[in-house]
């Protein structure tokens, strides 16, 4: 079954995008490429607990198994070690994707308490969005009695455009809730 965001895109964004750009071609339309979740673990690098449940926490959040992310060299003011555990990632292609982009917008982003929207400045200059989130627990897949540590995450939206204002607006039209 398609995912109702990518049937969105391909009906109603990519016409919308075509006509407000000019674009001659569907292809010329920017599309989201991937999705990448981190968490880093922070002081919790020398408990094995906490860090697998964050690395499960991740797993039910996204769908799909993360990757532990090991330090490339040893910082001595952090105590950390070459190849000690920071934190885990998930990298979203393709139908998961889409899907977990439909529910950050429509479920997880309005629980969040005293929610205004999401920072229209956020974008890096290829026209990449980052996301901030202070704690897994305002997912819906997350049972908040079974938390033991609040651990945030960054979510990072690769989007394939020519500026940020492509890119911007085709969040826009998928319906994330900028700040105004």
């Amino acid at each position: 079954m398609i995912p109702r965001l990518l049937e969105k895109y391909r009906n109603v964004v990519v016409p919308e995008m075509i006509e407000r750009f000019k674009f001659k071609s569907r292809m010329e339309a920017p599309r989201l490429e991937k999705i990448v979740i981190n968490m880093g673990i922070g002081k919790a690098s020398e408990d094995i607990k906490i860090l697998e449940a964050v690395v499960q926490d991740l797993a039910l959040i996204s769908g799909q198994k993360p990757v532990i992310t090991r330090a490339k060299k040893a910082i001595a003011n952090f105590k950390i070690r070459k190849g000690m555990p920071v934190g885990c990632k998930v990298t979203l292609r393709k139908e998961r994707m889409y899907e977990f982009f439909d529910r950050l917008i429509n479920i997880t982003l309005p629980r969040i308490r005293d929610f205004r929207g999401v920072s229209p400045n956020a974008f890096d200059g290829q026209g990449n969005y980052t996301l901030g989130i202070s704690e897994q627990s305002i997912f819906p897949e997350i049972e908040i009695d079974k938390v033991k540590h609040v651990q945030g995450m960054d979510i990072v939206i690769v989007i394939k455009a020519k500026n940020t204002e492509q890119s911007r607006e085709l969040l826009r039209l998928f319906g994330m809730p900028f700040r105004s």
